[in-house]
């Protein structure tokens, strides 16, 4: 954990956060500021800064991002209208909070 981590606080449950999906890796939670009807954050327990920062031996967590991400989109009714997934890649590339994740994002025409 990353002392001054918003993620890792939130993951280590001492920011009060209703998470919708949590397993031994991941959990999953609402974004606070979101771009769309359905905006969720899947963020990997384990810090790890930012895609540039990802190692082989954590290439999983990847796949399980996604996966999760697939069962989410259902359960939030927007697999078959459409959604986006983002990964946002140091400062340049929109990334606010240094703690990897991966934006769930659809709704507009449920």
């Amino acid at each position: 954990m990353s002392g001054n981590c918003l993620f890792c606080q939130i993951v280590n449950k001492k920011i009060p956060t209703e998470f919708l999906y949590e397993d031994e890796n991941v959990v999953v939670f609402k974004d606070i500021h979101p771009a769309a009807p359905v905006h969720l954050l899947i963020v990997p327990k384990k810090h790890i800064r930012s895609i540039n920062d990802l190692q082989k031996e954590e290439s999983l967590i990847i796949s399980e991002l996604f996966m999760i991400a697939k069962d989410m989109a259902k359960k939030q009714g927007v697999n078959e209208s459409g959604y986006k997934l983002l990964f946002n890649v140091e400062k340049g590339g929109g990334q606010v909070i240094f703690h990897l994740h991966l934006h769930l994002i659809g709704g507009w025409n449920k």
